[in-house]
């Protein structure tokens, strides 16, 4: 076999690798743009609104965290609090968005706090319910992984922090106390407004559902609040209320609760 005949058979046999090469190159690329295509179109859709109720406006993604054992985002807290007042109509309850919990809380300027506070009208609330997040960077949306409920009581003149999770937002709660009592409308009486961390708050049974623990523990407390003449413990509170209706079987519930109530306001738009 000739030398030149061998150098034909290797020449042949490289055009055909790169024949091959640049095929395969044309494949990638092509799958490469389907793939970029279908992450532009989930995440498309992932952001599409899909209901605005109040101010609040859900997506799509909401949907999909309510539809699975996920941690409620900020969204979804801030729509089932502004929800809740439609079923219990009563001037003298407040449940404050997490957005303005959060910035009261970790606000370093007291007249930009002073700014978010006065439209809340706080001195005429009787009953003030906040949610209380561990996110601790003021410049993250978001952020965080535990919620718990900070509740005043203006008759009894206290705070309770209700956690779900053995008092692991106990810190968080405390700041925000510290923030808010001097708006209260309570004036020199703030000093003695008393601050209770309740050791008693049903406890959740995994790492995820301590936003619907709080939707159900503020569910339960305005159901106290509006039927108090009759539900009433010896302090005056909510506390026999929360336990009766508050259990990891109720709370199980409220994840399809809620999703069922969403559906069905986007059905009425």
């Amino acid at each position: 076999m000739s030398i030149s005949f061998i150098l034909f058979r290797i020449e042949v046999a490289v055009l055909n690798f790169l024949k091959i090469l640049n095929f395969l190159t044309l494949a990638i690329s092509c799958l490469s743009g389907i793939y970029i295509d279908i992450y532009k179109m989930r995440k498309s859709a992932a952001v599409e609104k899909i209901l605005s109720y109040n101010d609040v406006v859900l997506r799509r993604s909401d949907l999909d965290i309510l539809s699975g054992p996920y941690f409620l985002n900020d969204r979804i807290i801030e729509f089932y609090f502004s929800y809740l007042p439609s079923c219990y109509p009563s001037e003298e309850i407040l449940l404050v968005s997490p957005s303005i919990a959060f910035w009261i809380a970790n606000c370093p300027d007291i007249e930009s706090v002073k700014d978010f506070v006065e439209p809340l009208n706080l001195f005429s609330k009787k009953l003030v319910i906040f949610p209380v997040n561990n996110n601790d960077d003021v410049t993250e949306a978001e952020g965080g992984n535990h919620w718990s409920l900070l509740v005043f009581e203006r008759n009894a003149n206290v705070f309770v922090h209700h956690d779900s999770y053995g008092g692991l937002n106990a810190g968080h709660a405390k700041q925000l106390y510290r923030a808010i009592v001097g708006y209260m409308g309570i004036s020199d009486m703030a000093s003695a407004c008393k601050y209770v961390e309740y050791s008693k708050t049903p406890q959740q049974v995994n790492g995820y559902d301590c936003g619907l623990y709080i939707a159900a523990i503020a569910k339960a407390i305005c159901s106290w609040y509006e039927s108090k003449s009759e539900l009433k413990d010896e302090d005056g509170l909510w506390f026999s209320t929360m336990n009766e209706q508050v259990n990891p079987s109720v709370v199980a519930k409220m994840r399809n609760e809620i999703l069922g109530l969403v559906k069905s306001l986007m059905a009425m738009k």
